[in-house]
């Protein structure tokens, strides 16, 4: 039987962007992409409303390259072509690691600008000519007071994240930047919820939009598993090491800063390479242990709610809420950086005898019906939540696993050179179909069938850990891998 689903050309992406997709198993649009590609192509302003993991930027991406390319204007100094704004300097790298391969197959340039690193190589790159600048509004409201950058030759607009950019205060330099785009130009908005803020965008900038909406903000929650383990404060973390010494990737989300900070500490002194990522890092820092953690290296990050949003890492299978966030909709936006791009996820809450009153209330809010257990280390469940065998790594390990460089450049522009970043290591998704996306591909990480054991044996090697998947479907899947941005 036919695939009743549109490919990327029957929706009008030119064949050289097909080609750069097909390379990387990418053959078959995301709801958010079919739904929007035919109207973003044709010029039109877009409303699409998806949830983080649903596919946007390949959505935003295709149109941005494929557009610019058609106009053949030429490039310029210090103007950009196209503007795509971006709550967090993770996510603009993440979205460059995306557009960038498809700007290369049509000649075009794009380059990254945010805080946090030096200025020097951004005002370089921009001095160079770039067609596409994906940025974060501080920054790039500096240089363009510093006379590096100006916007009145912007053809295309792209605003993603558009409801974390208003939950993070950015809505007065975003309009300030909206402002010196020409009226005229095509504006694209990206957002997994809309409310006052972002519909007071909608409303002055975009001009006749066609909405596109592919899911409710909750709907993420179908797709995973939801338990909540009651435990004592003493048992927390060997809870944790448990869980998190299994096969695959795990996030852990902390309250604050100092906490994320402890408990990567505890982790590592226990044989889980682990990263930390919350505000109080350098952005090289955070960059390092972001790919640290992409790569395979690190099989454990522990985040604070800056992880939240915007972070779009292949494989993450299992969230665990080591401190329950303070209202339901950052647990929604936790837990949605798992059961992305058509997989399904496990999500964890640890509650202390404190906490459980607080917890079952953020269950009602968040509309989940998590299954309640409490437990001690050792319990059953803990293998059956995160299968396989467990495997620690001695210190001298753990420090030498971590300390390879990151293999991403920072602030750099993508003038069409440049080796893509490859992920290692094991996945515990529980879909039989391998999904890639353009700033993470992986090579060579199955998702086997779960034994009935879970008693698969775990390698342990300097350059990533690898072993069974968490995986509870058979077999690889057929057909191409689905569109993901």
């Amino acid at each position: 039987m036919a695939d009743p689903r549109p490919t990327f050309a029957a929706l009008g992406v030119p064949a050289e962007l097909c080609a750069v997709l097909a390379r990387d198993g990418i053959t078959t649009p995301f709801p958010i992409q079919a739904a929007t590609l035919p109207d973003s192509l044709a010029g039109r302003d877009v409303l699409g409303r998806g949830r983080t993991g649903s596919g946007k930027t390949l959505a935003f991406g295709l149109p941005v390259v494929a557009r610019l390319a058609g106009s053949r204007r030429d490039r310029k100094p210090g103007a950009p072509r196209a503007l795509i704004l971006a709550p967090t300097r993770e996510l603009a790298l993440q979205i460059d690691a995306t557009v960038a391969p498809l700007a290369r197959a049509l000649g075009l340039r794009t380059t990254t600008v945010f805080g946090g690193v030096g200025q020097n190589p951004q005002v370089q790159a921009l001095r160079n000519g770039v067609d596409v600048v994906v940025a974060c509004p501080g920054r790039l409201e500096d240089l363009i007071g510093q006379g590096h950058c100006r916007l009145d030759r912007v053809e295309i607009t792209v605003l993603d994240e558009a409801d974390h950019m208003a939950d993070l205060g950015f809505l007065p330099p975003v309009k300030r930047l909206m402002d010196r785009t020409p009226a005229d130009g095509q504006r694209m908005l990206f957002s997994a919820t809309l409310d006052k803020g972002v519909d007071a965008l909608v409303t002055r900038y975009l001009d006749q939009p066609v909405t596109h909406s592919v899911d409710s903000a909750q709907s993420p929650v179908e797709a995973m598993d939801h338990h909540v383990l009651h435990v004592a404060t003493d048992d927390r973390l060997p809870v944790l090491v448990d869980l998190t010494s299994a096969p695959g990737r795990t996030i852990v989300f902390t309250r604050t800063k100092h906490r994320a900070k402890q408990l990567t500490r505890q982790l590592n002194a226990h044989g889980v390479p682990s990263v930390e990522m919350h505000g109080n890092l350098s952005q090289n820092v955070r960059t390092r242990n972001l790919s640290a953690f992409s790569e395979g290296r690190a099989t454990v990050l522990v985040a604070t709610d800056i992880a939240a949003r915007g972070i779009h890492v292949d494989d993450v299978s299992l969230v665990i809420h080591a401190d329950p966030p303070v209202e339901h909709k950052a647990y929604l936006h936790r837990s949605g950086r798992t059961a992305r791009a058509g997989n399904d996820g496990t999500v964890i809450t640890l509650a202390t005898e404190g906490q459980r009153k607080d917890v079952k209330d953020l269950a009602r809010k968040a509309g989940i019906a998590p299954t309640v257990t409490a437990l001690k280390p050792g319990h059953p469940l803990l293998q059956e939540l995160a299968p396989g065998t467990r495997s620690t790594l001695s210190k001298a390990e753990v420090e030498k696993v971590l300390a390879v460089p990151a293999t991403h450049p920072v602030g750099a522009a993508s003038s069409g050179t440049g080796p893509r970043r490859h992920v290692g290591g094991s996945g515990r998704g529980r879909s039989g179909q391998s999904q890639s996306q353009g700033s993470n591909q992986r090579s060579g990480s199955g998702r086997g069938q779960r034994t009935g054991s879970g008693s698969g044996t775990r390698a342990r090697t300097v350059g990533g850990r690898s072993g069974p998947s968490r995986g509870r479907s058979s077999g690889s899947g057929s057909g191409g891998r689905r569109g993901r941005g």
